[in-house]
């Protein structure tokens, strides 16, 4: 298959207004994907929605022009998560989803994700055809059409009662939120409040330039102090797109997506689940107890879909709080999936407290080691870093883990390792850290 250019892991990502995020090449990518969509097909409705960026209109737009120089009509969403813009594509029949967003990352950023018409990422086939026409499509209009762009009525609701048919009733529950001054800062106050939630709102005030600034679940300690400070009963803290959630007890300890995905699946009676290289230890090990399998894939959420959908399962996801729970919805949602843990420890009877108290995990660090783009790929493979890796794996024995990966959207290799000792993984983990430094100096 060839190589892809552009899209990455999860989309096309860059430094907004630098190559190859301009609103030129947004432009071009709106014209190539409504070529690309528009095979074999009477009409093209493409939905559109952003993060809270402030280069997300300049890109937005630039996508919408360019899809409707082509004769694509667009259904424009505006400030929308990630997840709405991919139930609402499955829900009302568009052709394609797409949201100029870039997640987790810094302001800076920003990305353009693609969702097909199931409300799922595109097939690397589709990616590779879009490419192929950028810079090749023109804005020439197809047989002298120019499409319509109309905007969605947020009262409709569709997002909106989605979630609240999947929400429990919180009963007067305490309730931190943090929104990460992104996609959540709107949609999720409403949704908790209309739920009964009495809530303490964190970062829902978004202005272009603070979304997942020292907040938000890539910084859960915003909402750990709080839930502490203030003696909630829960914290929940969104990503800036809102398809991630990590969630704090009132004990002021961090509900991983690792646990969130435990109590989910005791829960809903799971065989199996899907997640990642790198799920805890323990966590794979208290669910066998329970006769649940964890099933390991690769880093990202489309490796988690794409197994769950071999498998022919429903429930999977990542640490970083990123659950799929395929029978409700086509993509990861950080609402949603707070909402059904809540729901799942108010079915179980038991307090989320006392859940974490039973949820054994191991010891695990993780480092990000900052490298140039271009080696990122190299260096898990360079012999300095193996030889690091090989002496890490012999000191922590048969109970402990090692994962190097580099990071599909930032120019980082990450230095996961996990055993019983905390002392030695934090030892061996910087050990190996190093060794990626070190190893960076000599390509």
């Amino acid at each position: 298959m060839k190589a892809l250019q552009f899209f990455g892991t999860d989309g096309i990502r860059g430094t907004a207004g630098q190559e190859p995020m301009t609103a030129e090449f947004a432009f071009q990518v709106g014209a190539a994907a409504a070529r690309t969509l528009g095979k074999d097909q009477e009409k093209v409705r493409v939905f559109v929605g952003m993060d809270t960026r402030e280069s997300g209109p300049m890109l937005a737009h630039a996508v919408s022009a360019g899809l409707t120089s082509r004769g694509a009509d667009v259904l424009w969403l505006g400030v929308m998560p990630t997840p709405g813009v991919a139930y609402l594509t499955r829900k009302l029949n568009g052709t394609a989803g797409i949201v100029i967003s870039a997640s987790h990352n810094p302001y800076a950023d920003n990305g353009i994700k693609f969702f097909d018409h199931l409300g799922q990422k595109l097939s690397s086939e589709i990616e590779i055809e879009i490419e192929d026409f950028l810079g090749a499509t023109t804005p020439k209009s197809v047989d002298g059409r120019i499409g319509r762009s109309d905007r969605y009525r947020y009262e409709d609701g569709e997002y909106l009662r989605f979630l609240l048919t999947n929400a429990p009733y919180l009963d007067g529950l305490k309730v931190g939120l943090d929104c990460a001054n992104g996609s959540a800062s709107r949609i999720a106050p409403y949704v908790f409040r209309e739920i009964g939630a009495r809530l303490v709102i964190e970062n829902d005030q978004p202005n272009g330039q603070n979304i997942n600034a020292e907040c938000g679940s890539t910084h859960p300690q915003a909402i750990l102090s709080r839930v502490t400070e203030d003696a909630l009963e829960v914290g929940v803290t969104f990503d800036g797109d809102a398809d991630r959630v990590l969630m704090v007890d009132r004990n002021g300890r961090l509900v991983t997506g690792d646990h969130m995905l435990a109590i989910n699946a005791i829960s809903r009676g799971e065989k199996a689940v899907v997640g990642t290289v790198m799920t805890n230890l323990g966590i794979e090990n208290y669910l066998a107890d329970q006769g649940i399998d964890v099933i390991r894939t690769q880093v990202g959420d489309r490796h988690v879909f794409e197994e769950l959908s071999k498998q022919g399962l429903h429930l999977g996801g990542e640490q970083s709080g990123h659950i799929l729970f395929l029978d409700l919805a086509p993509t990861g949602d950080g609402v949603l999936t707070a909402l059904q843990t809540l729901a799942a420890v108010r079915k179980s009877g038991i307090s989320l407290e006392a859940w974490m108290d039973e949820i054994p995990t191991y010891p695990q660090t993780l480092l990000n080691v900052e490298v140039k783009s271009q080696h990122k790929i190299k260096l898990p493979t360079h012999e300095v870093v193996e030889a690091a890796v090989k002496q890490a794996v012999e000191r922590l024995g048969e109970a402990g883990r090692v994962s190097l990966r580099p990071s599909g959207t930032e120019p980082l290799v990450r230095v996961m390792v996990e055993g019983p000792n905390e002392p030695v993984v934090h030892d061996v983990a910087s050990q190996i850290a190093n060794a990626v430094r070190n190893a960076a100096k000599q390509i």
